[in-house]
């Protein structure tokens, strides 16, 4: 359990509340209207989902995928022996054998450069999900802490009014505002990531004839 799941019950409490406060509407032109528009969530809402993203799932599909590499280890060192055939049948083996070393384990865009970088993009995705629940969680500890909890939860029970109204406005923006760049984050990986995850591409180089155009494989 880390400090986000800690607060998650008092934080989804105050923050249903506010969610209610702003289904009845915001001060004008508050800084919370542009934000509300860009998550196309009030707060609540978007914090409940953001609870079910955990770092841990992301860490471990990053070492089973690692471990396929092992396969391709065997693969690799089996097409090694270039073998005992002789003339144009030996060296028609010879180009296919070595085209296709190149394709499971020679540089970023073979098989294992593709499966080292899924790896590394789950490994670079559980990080971000551990720092922003870390981000998350203090701005919530900051908001149950803060004179404009109090004012929403007075609000909540005795009806919204005009300020009531600006607290629950000053807490989404805090709260959506931190959950807005965690999401920028997480899209920033993605657009890094994106070349090196791209479909590894069977290309062979003389040999055996293959009709279609390249064979994708993947």
């Amino acid at each position: 359990m880390d400090p986000l799941d800690r607060l998650a019950e008092p934080g989804l409490d105050l923050l249903t509340r506010v969610d209610t406060l702003l289904a009845a509407g915001a001060p004008e032109a508050h800084p919370v209207w542009p934000l509300l528009r860009r998550m196309q969530l009030l707060p609540g809402e978007a914090l409940r989902a953001f609870l079910d993203l955990h770092p841990a799932p992301l860490a471990t599909a990053g070492h089973a995928v690692r471990r396929l590499v092992r396969g391709y280890d065997d693969a690799c060192a089996a097409l090694t022996d270039p073998g005992i055939w002789s003339g144009p049948a030996g060296a028609s083996y010879d180009e296919a054998r070595t085209a296709l070393l190149r394709h499971l384990d020679e540089g970023p865009e073979s098989l294992v450069g593709r499966l080292e970088s899924t790896a590394g993009y789950a490994d670079a995705l559980a990080d971000w999900v551990e720092g922003s629940r870390l981000a998350v969680a203090r701005v919530l500890a900051e908001v149950l802490g803060s004179t404009e909890a109090v004012r929403v939860r007075v609000a909540a029970g005795a009806g919204a009014g005009p300020a009531g109204a600006a607290a629950a406005a000053e807490i989404a923006t805090r709260v959506l505002a931190v959950l807005g760049v965690a999401y920028d984050g997480a899209e920033t990986l993605l657009r890094q990531w994106s070349p090196s995850l791209a479909e590894s591409t069977w290309r062979p180089t003389g040999g055996p004839s293959y009709h279609g155009g390249p064979v994708r494989i993947g």
